[in-house]
């Protein structure tokens, strides 16, 4: 049979050499003129199916699943369970090979990656995605250059310096050394005093006040450079002995790069940068700290870390950095009366590099805010900017006195919003529903939540309007073409349209229809597969659809960090590889699915 069979398309290209003499000795050609149905619900399956030309549609009843072109194949699942479930029909003139259900089953029971990735659920087929990445994509930290790490700044000192002011330094600047220049010895040197020598002084006799640094100080510098790799690093702190290097450019110190440090860049970057927002006096210095995010983000996503994993630091770390900058410009008593939060992605966990501001200020009843509060809310919302978060173009920001008032205030627009639900109500309903505390009394939040959720209507009219932003961005057929490159020539999907906002926002309204006071969808998913409102089997799925959504798009938006370009997330369809393609249809049928259970749910299709 054909020697042409294409085993670099998945699932075929995790087959060893027997494996794929297998397929060739077993597949035939076969033809399909337009229109034809190849397959229809109910038969029992005797080929698996392999597109070489041309396009084949699924449908279940009217709808449209999704569209297997060439080099996708269909229906393993159908030939495993012994009956098909879908009705697949040519869109156009189809060429195919047809493997035989023998050899199929074969393939499965001696390559357990080729089976989970055939015919498996979604979550299966993400495990062996996931696997394939440890094992030929993961790049190791150690690879990582020596200022991608958290160094720390380097305090200079002179020689005639006494041990008590140098002890006085380490405490304010909470650091564990500093450098100990020797300007009398030629030609001049440097050394390096460490808290832990501080024992030898105290152990000298003399006055601390009276005993120069420079005489216990190691003049025996370990300087590795700013562009070596940390597992570089690494060794030259193991084969020296040291627990700390000079890091220099050029032959400029820019840092010290401590032992703990490095290693605990390895296993967590996190704390790091929770250190340096911690230790920031200004917003100068918080503005450092966001700008290692993104590095960190990068470096955890291609090391292997799990996305949502990711996401839930991120989530972390912003929230920590937005609280410190708020408590850096607002007064301590406006601070204690008011609650800070965010909305949007970042609200429910799920933001991943910087995107627009969505956030709010809730006073509480009663207090008096200092006369200058918009001018100390402008300034929050520019210190975001000047972070890398980018203003809202819908002016969704404490910056706006829309997005400022007192508690009953607050609980009054929330309330219209539900009774008056017009279309920018609805939205600011729908951003609202994800907000989450950073800074100040969370109480003042969570009140206004309680009293939404308790005047959450049961009419149906109203929920249909807010569920039925899941099609704001038109039908998806059309995509479907470009994926499969029918007629149009655009290959750059926007997965937030095409797959996340959509998902995100049906999980959103059933949680409104439920009253569901969780703020992630992942928690809102749970919730409602644990009230029955979703299958165990659809929570799943959509759980998973959306962390490989945002695995997508991250990886999209590093690529564009990458080349200097507008971080916009669109995927490039044309340099997916086959495994990535076929998950992404497998994701967006998820979607499509779910479209409908909702469309059912609020009787969408009534709406005129």
């Amino acid at each position: 049979m054909p020697n042409a069979f294409n085993f670099s398309a998945s699932p075929f290209d995790c087959l060893n050499q027997d494996e794929q003499r297998l397929v060739r000795n077993s597949v035939d050609v076969v033809y399909f003129p337009e229109g034809e149905t190849i397959l229809d619900v109910g038969i029992a399956p005797t080929h698996l199916f392999v597109i070489i030309k041309g396009y084949v549609t699924q449908l279940e009843g009217a709808e449209v699943i999704t569209t297997y072109g060439p080099e996708d194949c269909f229906d393993g699942r159908g030939l495993v369970a012994g009956k098909v479930s879908s009705r697949f029909v040519a869109a156009e003139e189809v060429v195919a090979y047809q493997l035989a259900k023998q050899a199929v089953s074969d393939l499965i029971a001696a390559n357990v990656t080729f089976g989970a990735l055939l015919f498996s659920d979604l979550s299966n087929k993400l495990s062996a995605l996931s696997e394939r990445k440890s094992q030929h994509e993961l790049q190791s930290l150690t690879m990582s250059r020596v200022d991608e790490a958290f160094l720390r700044p380097a305090h200079f000192v002179e020689y005639d310096t006494d041990i008590l002011s140098v002890v006085q330094l380490l405490q304010d600047s909470r650091s564990s050394s500093v450098l100990v220049r020797d300007n009398r010895a030629q030609p001049p040197r440097l050394g390096i005093f460490t808290a832990t020598t501080v024992q030898r002084a105290i152990l000298d006799g003399r006055a601390l006040n009276q005993l120069a640094v420079g005489e216990l100080a190691n003049f025996s510098l370990i300087e590795v450079k700013h562009s070596d790799q940390l597992g570089d690093a690494m060794a030259v702190m193991l084969r020296h002995r040291v627990h700390r290097v000079v890091v220099v450019n050029e032959g400029e110190i820019i840092g010290i790069l401590e032992a703990l440090d490095l290693f605990s860049f390895l296993s967590n970057q996190s704390h790091m940068i929770t250190e340096k927002i911690e230790d920031a006096k200004d917003l100068e210095g918080l503005s450092q700290a966001a700008a290692q995010i993104t590095r960190m983000i990068a470096t955890l996503y291609r090391s292997g870390s799990r996305v949502n994993l990711i996401a839930k630091l991120v989530q972390q770390l912003n929230a920590r950095l937005f609280e410190r900058a708020w408590q850096l410009i607002a007064p301590e008593e406006l601070v204690a009366n008011s609650c800070l939060f965010v909305m949007g992605s970042e609200g429910r966990g799920e933001q991943l590099l910087k995107t627009d501001q969505d956030n709010g200020l809730i006073l509480r009843d009663g207090y008096t805010p200092p006369a200058q509060l918009d001018v100390l809310c402008l300034r929050f919302s520019d210190a975001l900017k000047e972070f890398g978060y980018p203003q809202c173009p819908g002016n969704i920001m404490v910056s706006n006195p829309q997005w400022r008032k007192h508690a009953s205030e607050f609980g009054q627009m929330t309330r219209q919003w539900l009774m008056l639900p017009n279309e920018d109500s609805l939205m600011n309903l729908a951003i609202f529903m994800d907000a989450h505390t950073v800074c100040g009394d969370e109480r003042l939040l969570q009140d206004v939540q309680r009293g939404l959720m308790k005047l959450a209507t049961d009419s149906d009219a109203m929920l249909a309007r807010f569920a039925s932003a899941i099609d704001a961005f038109g039908n998806t057929t059309g995509w479907w073409n470009r994926l499969l490159g029918l007629g149009e020539s655009e290959q750059r999907l926007n997965i937030k349209k095409e797959g996340i906002f959509p998902l995100v926002h049906g999980v959103r309204s059933l949680a409104l229809a439920n009253r569901i006071t969780e703020t992630s969808t992942a928690g809102r998913i749970a919730a409602l597969v644990a009230d029955g409102k979703l299958s165990a089997g659809m929570g799943a799925d959509l759980t998973d659809s959306l962390h490989f959504f945002m695995g997508l798009k991250l990886k999209a938006g590093l690529t564009e960090l990458d080349t200097a370009k507008c971080v916009t997330g669109a995927i490039d369809v044309s340099k997916l590889s086959s495994l990535d393609r076929d998950l992404l249809k497998d994701t967006l049928g998820v979607v499509k699915r779910f479209k409908m259970l909702l469309r059912l749910r609020f009787h969408l299709d009534a709406m005129g």
